[in-house]
């Protein structure tokens, strides 16, 4: 049989199995199964299926990592509801604050080359930051413990464009602290937001370019790019919300570059499970660098946060220590899950909000840990 009549074989038998199957049109749009695997996946499909059915999902994207390698990745619903378009294993969807799990690698980076000290004050590498009643430093932006702010009424919906990532620091720059930096945990995505522009300082390049060469493309998340809503971007999923009468319509246009390195980003579920594969292994960084990221910080009187720089860390309902980040983004509800110790990755992406997981990824893992 010619190569191309096999082709169109394959591509006749997806179509007639439905949208849930993924396609071969895009670049790398093929699932991966691993044969040794197929009881869970099996299983694991199963879960999927049910959840969407439950929570009316429009599409959502699964992929899974066991022992380094990738096991299972599978698109479910529609990409494009109104075109009937399927998600795929290459669809883009929004992953919102996952973005700062991968910039804690420039982050990890900058210190190991001693370009950054994370416990000197902002302004060492952003001069322009406005001092505040005490000094606040990187390791505090990192954790969530320097009293920055986060989104206030209306602001998660902005459409504004700004012309740089240290333009976009006017929205909380001139705020006062809310606390104490180092006395309490509060959760800040404009922390990241300045964080972005400590790693231009610290490195002498704009953070875009820093992370795609340094970053992305080194580690080959080549579907992981910045969420332009002006630009034409292959395979970006369009991206829904639930409405209070429980109707589907489409998600309003927002412009998330300016917080692109706390939630700026689309990828798929595939790249973010090669990121936290490479991360289980120390590939960007070095092990002892890892542990830093992946250990909890602590406010001032001694208390555990549950969050380290970029990732939380915990443990499960057995025990299993567990580093993850979860992404809530305009149309957008991602998973990061990683089990060190059982080297089993998880990763959950789905184009509708909003969207609670209730445990999905968990569920999942539990059956791929040895």
């Amino acid at each position: 049989m010619t190569r191309t009549r096999t082709l169109s074989l394959v591509a006749t038998v997806l179509w007639l199995a439905g949208p849930a199957v993924a396609q071969v049109h895009p670049p790398e749009a093929a699932g991966v199964a691993s044969s040794r695997y197929a009881a869970q996946i099996d299983s694991a499909r199963a879960l999927v299926q049910a959840f969407m059915a439950t929570h009316d999902v429009v599409g959502l994207s699964v992929a899974v990592g066991a022992q380094g390698e990738m096991v299972w990745t599978e698109g479910f619903g529609y990409a494009d509801l109104e075109n009937r378009s399927p998600v795929t294993p290459a669809t883009k969807f929004r992953i919102g604050s996952i973005a700062k799990s991968l910039t804690s690698v420039a982050l990890g980076q900058l210190y190991e080359g001693g370009r950054l000290d994370l416990d000197a004050p902002v302004q060492r590498y952003v001069p322009s930051f406005p001092e505040k009643r005490a000094p606040i430093t990187t390791r505090q932006l990192a954790g969530h413990i320097a009293g920055v702010r986060h989104y206030d009424d209306g602001e998660f919906y902005s459409a504004v464009r700004y012309p740089s990532l240290a333009a976009g620091l006017a929205i909380f720059a001139d705020d006062t602290l809310l606390y104490e930096p180092g006395t309490r945990y509060r959760y800040s995505t404009y922390g990241w937001n300045l964080i972005a522009v400590v790693i231009e300082g610290a490195s002498g390049e704009d953070y875009r370019s820093y992370m795609r060469e340094h970053v992305l493309e080194p580690l080959g998340l080549h579907g992981t790019v910045e969420d332009d809503p002006e630009a034409i971007v292959p395979w970006r999923s369009r991206f829904y919300e639930r409405a209070e009468d429980g109707t589907i319509v489409n998600a309003p246009y927002v412009d998330n570059l300016y917080k692109l390195a706390a939630g700026g980003y689309l990828s798929t579920a595939r790249d973010i499970t090669r990121f936290g594969c490479a991360m289980v292994r120390s590939v960007p960084l070095q092990p002892e660098t890892v542990r830093l990221l992946w250990t909890s910080q602590q406010t001032a009187d001694g208390e555990l946060t549950g969050y380290g720089i970029g990732w939380r860390v915990g443990l499960d309902r057995d025990d299993r220590r567990v580093v993850s980040h979860s992404g809530g983004s305009v149309g957008g509800r991602s998973m990061l899950l990683i089990y060190p110790d059982g080297d089993v990755v998880v990763v959950v992406t789905a184009n509708t909000t909003p969207l609670d997981y209730r445990g999905l990824p968990e569920e999942l893992a539990a059956l791929f840990l040895p």
